[in-house]
């Protein structure tokens, strides 16, 4: 996926396309966090399956989706300093995602401060559900393992 997102370009995203560029944005967050949920739900539920790649797959589908937001953001002066490259959007959506937050990349428009709020939000929801769920299916094959059921 991040391949992809290093390949294919994303000039229709930004201030020029703006509808395409939100409803891009707002129905592949939807997707991604529907298909989190979908798949929490299934690991508490004890449903068979193999949760890594799927879940490992929709959170790069985040960062895919973030970044591509920052990269179009970035086009409009004023909206996120410093950030100009594929690579400055996918590093200010993993940092966002740390919560780490050096200040070189930072948001100073409205519509980016927003987007970062969404963002952070957005991680504390749909990704950190996600990661229970794997952490969940960690211990379950653990235990199950430790008493010989494979």
């Amino acid at each position: 996926m991040l391949t992809a997102y290093f390949l294919v370009p994303l000039d229709w995203f930004g201030p020029h396309h703006p509808l395409v560029s939100w409803l891009t944005f707002v129905v592949l967050l939807t997707l991604v966090g529907a298909g989190l949920l979908r798949e929490a739900r299934r690991q508490m539920l004890g449903h068979p399956g193999r949760p890594v790649p799927v879940i490992l797959t929709l959170l790069s589908g985040a960062l895919v989706v973030f970044s591509a937001a920052y990269l179009g953001m970035a086009k409009q002066p004023g909206e996120l300093v410093g950030l100009t490259t594929k690579v400055d959007a996918l590093y200010f959506t993993v940092i966002t995602m740390a919560t780490v937050g050096y200040g070189d990349i930072h948001p100073s428009g409205q519509v980016a401060r927003v987007v970062v709020m969404i963002q952070v939000l957005y991680t504390v929801v749909f990704l950190t559900t996600g990661v229970t769920a794997l952490g969940r299916q960690v211990r379950t094959r653990t235990i199950s393992r430790a008493r010989g059921g494979g």
